[in-house]
């Protein structure tokens, strides 16, 4: 009876310690604790029985406790970090971006993205004919008129094509003589920016672009370089219209106008029209010279 007991109640110990005890009533336990024929080995394992269910449901309890606690310190922090980035975002939406090289703030992340590559030197956009690469994929883009030779803008005044509307624009000063850019040492006007620029360079007396053949100095770098091609008989420029080839590439434009007969400098005074400026310039001569009187005669 004894041994009976005993291989009873390791059964049922094992069956509380494998946690099916919080699924069992108590008054189950204790109803099959009653059917034991033995009063005393019952009554002990009753209170046995009872003590370990006690420790189990508090040990649960204290779990099912702790597993709230943590879970109500979850939501307090998740509700804390959607609360800061919900601030974040409105505090971004109404100051914008901004660089932390410069300082310089951009509506939006993408132009951002793409400020700071002026900073980090970044070109991740490269030119398929060329070594060329560019920061920006719409720089690219006009980069490659380069190549294709698409000129889309036209002069409306003589049909000339441009690859840019900066270029048309300057161009377009010639037929109207704009000249807003003007020297302030000595009042000269100039249709656009650069050449005024290259000549306050000769106020200054700056020429800091030296050939090392000879040592002449130029104050543009492509002055430079069209005289360097001097020294190596480079001549880059080819005429679609015939077989010549020149340095620079003004005189490759003055000369194919031979060949389209476009005369784009008009006089003023007469309405006559040059093919190159400085035939213009000696014309205007002959407007400006004043009549001598014989005095014989």
């Amino acid at each position: 009876m004894t041994s009976a007991l005993t291989r009873s109640f390791s059964v049922e110990s094992s069956e509380l310690s494998s946690a099916a005890i919080s699924e069992r009533p108590r008054q189950s336990l204790l109803k099959d604790s009653e059917k034991m024929s033995d009063p005393e080995p019952c009554r002990i394992k009753q209170e046995e029985t009872e003590e370990l269910i006690d420790v189990i449901v508090k040990e649960e309890s204290e779990e099912l406790s702790e597993d709230e606690e943590k879970h109500h310190v979850k939501s307090e922090e998740e509700t804390q970090s959607e609360t800061e980035d919900s601030f974040s975002m409105e505090t971004t939406a109404v100051n914008g971006f901004i660089c932390t090289q410069c300082g310089k703030t951009f509506k939006h992340q993408c132009r951002l993205k793409l400020h700071m590559r002026i900073h980090t030197g970044e070109k991740p956009h490269k030119c398929s004919h060329c070594d060329k690469s560019f920061n920006d994929s719409g720089n690219l883009q006009r980069h490659m008129l380069l190549h294709t030779g698409e000129k889309t803008h036209k002069c409306d005044q003589c049909g000339k094509t441009f690859l840019r509307p900066a270029g048309l624009k300057n161009h377009l000063r010639l037929h109207t003589n704009e000249k807003p850019y003007s020297c302030s040492e000595c009042g000269n006007s100039f249709s656009n920016c650069s050449n005024l620029i290259a000549h306050q360079k000769i106020h200054t007396g700056v020429k800091e672009h030296v050939c090392l053949e000879c040592g002449k100095s130029f104050i543009r770098a492509g002055g430079l370089k069209n005289h360097q091609r001097i020294h190596t008989g480079e001549k880059p420029y080819e005429c679609s219209h015939c077989d010549k080839s020149f340095r620079q590439i003004q005189i490759l434009k003055v000369h194919e106008r031979i060949h389209t007969g476009e005369k784009p400098y008009m006089c003023t005074k007469c309405g006559k029209s040059f093919r190159h400026t400085p035939n213009l310039q000696r014309h205007l001569l002959i407007h400006k010279t004043t009549n001598h009187t014989c005095d014989q005669c």
